[in-house]
């Protein structure tokens, strides 16, 4: 008989729905979500029993509490993988069910205990209920220790890898006739896409006296927030011929994206770990990124890429330039990106990295430890 694992998460984040189809082939997965939170496009697997919340968050972090009680009776878990800190955290601290597995992501982290005493007091409560932490990331694992340094927890590394068999070098969807800069992200503040832009617009006009006809684009794929001042920066710049605003594009289309560029770069302000940024190394992609934590975690400088300030546009250009001019660079920062992620951001490597963990936090419960 397998084990039953409650794993209480948005179902409508690609990130859930990864976790829940590739653990429910080895596992009984009960996925709780609240009514906000439901599955939408992302696909979940029939293997896996979902239960939807009555009240929507952020409320229903507490107004769910006898529901999701009920359903831990029902269930009766060998263990509650709880994703996002602060959010699911306090609705499965309140409704005091055990063994918790609390899975950090990233803004739970960085933002939700600075925002106020109260949101501190919060977060470190729903820290000491969880019996055991895991981070997407060393570094957030390390903000984590900064900010409760008094907090006596194991946290263990679970990276949020890609499908190395899904993102790979297929090497025929480049356009010889152009030299392609691309970025996928969502269209948000924090992401500085505005930055990328700027880089680029400063990219043509220093690389066109070295480089005589170089047909440069930019391809952003993403939606958000920001969409309407990105419009209006490329209108202002008069880059209506070279950046394009290409939408949103369905995760399994993300490969063969990726794949048309002949350079990723990402450009900012935080991260957390850098999905984003693994999935276009696995595609053989060299990469420019800033200096955000996530991002320097996973791209090696001056082997898998360039690491650059954040916010200093010139560095920004200038690295793209520096790729752009040497091409064997870029091949051998291409081949060093794909190993790496072999290595370390495998897929089927990261969910057995997470069963381990499972089955190592059921045992010493089940011990009494």
């Amino acid at each position: 008989m397998k084990k039953k694992i409650l794993f209480i998460s948005t179902a409508n984040n690609i990130h859930t729905v990864r976790w829940v189809n590739s653990l429910s082939e080895y596992y009984d997965i009960y996925l709780v979500s609240c009514k906000n939170h439901t599955e939408a496009e992302n696909k979940i697997s029939n293997k896996v029993k979902i239960f939807t919340l009555k009240y929507k968050a952020p409320l229903g972090y507490y107004l769910n509490v006898r529901q999701l009680r009920k359903i831990y009776n029902e269930v009766q878990p060998d263990l509650i993988n709880v994703h996002y800190a602060s959010g699911y955290g306090t609705l499965a601290r309140i409704a005091k069910i055990q063994p918790i597995l609390l899975s950090i992501w990233g803004s739970d982290i960085y933002e939700f205990p600075k925002k106020s005493k109260l949101n501190y007091n919060i977060l470190k409560k729903n820290i000491l209920n969880a019996r055991e932490i895991a981070s997407t990331s060393e570094n957030m694992k390390q903000e984590l220790e900064r900010i409760y340094p008094y907090l006596n927890k194991k946290i263990h590394i679970t990276p949020f890898g890609v499908d190395t068999n899904k993102f790979y070098v297929m090497g025929n969807d480049r356009d010889d006739n152009e030299f392609r800069i691309g970025l996928v992200k969502t269209l948000e503040k924090k992401y500085a896409i505005s930055d990328l832009i700027l880089a680029f617009n400063k990219l043509k006009t220093n690389i066109k006296d070295k480089i005589k006809d170089i047909n440069l684009k930019l391809y952003i794929y993403g939606q958000g927030n920001q969409e309407k001042t990105l419009k209006d920066l490329i209108k202002d710049l008069n880059l209506q011929d070279s950046v394009f605003l290409k939408g949103q594009i369905k995760n399994d289309e993300v490969p063969r994206v990726l794949n048309s560029f002949d350079l990723f770069c990402a450009t900012s302000i935080s991260e957390s770990f850098g999905v984003a940024v693994v999935e276009a190394m696995a595609c053989g992609l060299p990469v420019v990124a800033t200096d955000a934590d996530g991002f320097k975690e996973v791209v090696v400088n001056g082997k898998t890429g360039l690491i650059v300030k954040r916010h200093n546009i010139e560095e920004i250009a200038n690295a793209l330039e520096k790729l752009i001019l040497n091409k064997e660079e870029r091949i051998q920062f291409g081949l060093n990106a794909r190993k790496r992620v072999l290595e370390k951001y495998d897929w089927k490597k990261n969910v057995q990295n997470m069963m381990e963990l499972y089955e190592n936090i059921m045992l010493k419960y089940k011990k009494g430890e």
